[in-house]
């Protein structure tokens, strides 16, 4: 498969979408890539009573004259921050338009939250679904408007800062293992501190692990999965000389201790479908739950990436 060094944005108007895009402009700029703007739009139709139930499409040149001017302004964002950008218009579902294009891409990035805008419906579910299903790396920026004060008249955009801290989550599976190997890009293009998390629910009442056995030692539990995991973060130390990891091995769900490091990171990072390994505990649904929950910008790697190709 071939890519081109180009992130990939889905735009709709909204400010979650151009939070979305300000964020992919940056990271375009820091790692040397062009930007590649996309607003999809699809004709809706609705039933008329006069037409016996039958059908009638709206004209699309009133929406696609207001997709144009939503790209129009994406790309003058895009240009006015540096960035090499191009920008296409095109009909269909904004989720299959995306998971398309990203054969194509080596970064595919949308918003959170993205009700508004002249369509109302672009970043809803496609921040939900592309990541399950594009065909290189996701990035989902959540969307944290400033106001001051008090008044939402002032909202604003949130500012996009370089990336100083990332965290991927790790449990010794294939999938775990190619979003370590992303992460490491990420730390090295960015020089960013990395830090390795596993999450290991041995406590009482902590789900997954709760009907242990008393005589079980759980503490001998956390030292195992530790073990585990420092032999994968050696490994991959060894292969990267100058790099550091950290490695955090705590009490808790992949979903929870993810989500609560996200408030003090800059991205994190996860694998999908990442059952296995050496415990098995810590992907899988927990990419879908960190989405919903992160407060900083989450990429998605899934087995689908091709993982020759850079991603930064």
């Amino acid at each position: 498969m071939t890519r081109t060094e180009t992130v990939l944005v889905g735009v709709d108007g909204s400010a979650p979408s151009l939070h979305a895009l300000d964020w992919a402009a940056a990271y375009a700029l820091r790692v040397g890539w062009s930007l590649h703007v996309v607003c999809t739009y699809s004709l809706p139709s609705f039933t008329a009573a006069s037409l016996d139930g039958g059908y009638a499409a709206l004209d699309d040149s009133a929406i696609q004259e207001g997709a144009r001017a939503v790209l129009e302004e994406a790309r003058a964002r895009a240009d006015a921050a540096g960035v090499r950008v191009t920008a296409t218009v095109t009909t269909g579902d904004a989720a299959g338009v995306l998971v398309e294009m990203s054969r194509d891409h080596s970064l595919v990035v949308v918003g959170t939250r993205g009700r508004g805008g002249f369509t109302e419906r672009l970043l809803g579910t496609v921040s939900s679904a592309l990541p399950a299903h594009a065909h290189c790396p996701t990035v989902v920026v959540p969307f944290r408007a400033r106001t001051k004060g008090d008044d939402a008249a002032t909202e604003e955009l949130p500012v996009v800062t370089p990336l100083r801290r990332i965290v991927v989550g790790v449990d010794g599976s294939p999938s775990a293992e190619i979003a370590l190997r992303h992460a490491i890009r990420q730390a090295r293009a960015w020089d960013a501190e990395l830090v390795a998390v596993a999450g290991v629910p041995v406590g009482a009442g902590a789900g997954l692990l709760a009907w242990l056995p008393a005589s079980i030692d759980h503490e001998q539990v956390l030292a195992d999965v530790t073990e585990g995991l420092n032999v994968i973060i050696a490994r991959h130390e060894a292969e990267n000389p100058g790099l550091t990891i950290k490695r955090i091995v705590l009490d808790g769900t992949g979903a929870e201790l993810l989500t609560e490091f996200s408030t003090a990171s800059d991205l994190i990072i996860v694998g999908s479908r990442g059952r296995g390994g050496f415990r098995g505990l810590l992907l899988g649904s927990t990419s879908q739950a960190v989405l919903h929950h992160s407060a900083c910008p989450v990429m998605v790697v899934t087995k689908k990436c091709d993982d020759g190709a850079e991603s930064g």
